[in-house]
């Protein structure tokens, strides 16, 4: 067995959590690579194995058999393009704060490898939506597994998104933006416009637009079969596209088209963890402040 690490170097150079996953790994005898990056900045840290080896391009599937990423959601997210192509899968240990993609707790970190080396998971396959546009402006990365967004760009004034479904005119949306979330990314921005939670499975995307003006326009879930182009107005000539974390200027006279991506990604869920305890517990469900 051979697994990927991938992490963000830390401000504070802290790396206890960094520590202990390496120590499981040797005590395991499993065999791992580690990001340039990241191991940059912790080799005056850590005693790494003189065979230690790193990566700084796309992995394949005969050169790794899983990735694991050491930080929050943001940090799970910069990993994927390392390893979704080849169909790696990924697990996500938390290091960060909410986490909803990063499920492994600090304190679980070595019942988490164990599981790993002794094949105590299942796999569990994650949505991308994908974009198209006139010139690839983010180049061959252009998927998403959280959402797609359009959104003004330097200016307080609002845009218009026309939107259409498969050919057929939906609405033009005056906002500061419009979400297009898959069920992955229905407990990322899209629910804190008050979008709907979907379950991981669910083969649906959402619409959900950022602060509306018209106070009746309401997210609208659809299949994830369905086309969607988007054209946009505003006095701003250009606004901004956003794929996850990755953020360009688009100019306004150019459509976008998303839709489904041929590709998934492939989630590691160890055992006791699942969405629904995932929910209850970050997000506090049925928990009464008055009985603690």
């Amino acid at each position: 067995m051979r697994i990927a690490i991938y992490g963000r170097p830390s401000q504070n150079n802290r790396c206890e959590e960094a520590k202990k996953i390496f120590a499981q790994l040797d005590v395991l005898g499993i065999e791992y690579t580690v990001h340039q990056v990241y191991y940059d900045s912790l080799k005056n840290q850590i005693k790494f194995p003189a065979n230690c080896t790193t990566f700084s391009s796309e992995l394949t599937d005969k050169s790794v058999d899983y990735l694991v990423s050491i930080g929050g959601d943001g940090t799970f997210l910069e990993s994927l393009p390392y390893i979704v192509k080849a169909g790696i899968p990924v697990l996500g240990i938390n290091t960060g704060k909410l986490g909803f993609l990063s499920l492994v707790p600090k304190g679980d970190i070595e019942p988490a490898i164990t599981a790993l080396k002794e094949k105590k998971f299942t796999i569990q396959s994650r949505s991308l939506l994908s974009i198209e546009t006139e010139t690839p402006v983010f180049g061959k990365n252009n998927y998403a597994l959280n959402e797609v967004c359009v959104q003004r760009k330097d200016t307080s004034t609002m845009v218009t998104i026309h939107t259409y479904i498969n050919g057929e005119f939906l609405n033009s949306y005056w906002a500061d933006g419009l979400i297009i979330a898959t069920p992955t990314g229905s407990t990322a921005y899209s629910l804190s416009c008050s979008g709907p939670i979907l379950l991981p499975e669910d083969s649906s995307f959402i619409i959900t637009p950022i602060a509306p003006h018209n106070l009746n326009v309401r997210p609208v879930v659809i299949p994830d079969s369905c086309t969607i182009t988007l054209k946009v107005e505003g006095r701003n000539p250009t606004y901004l596209v956003s794929l996850d974390s990755r953020s360009v200027p688009m100019d306004s006279q150019k459509e976008l088209v998303i839709k489904k991506e041929s590709f998934g990604v492939k989630l590691i869920q160890l055992p006791d963890y699942s969405f629904a305890k995932t929910l209850r517990t970050k997000l506090n469900w049925g928990k009464d402040l008055r009985n603690e």
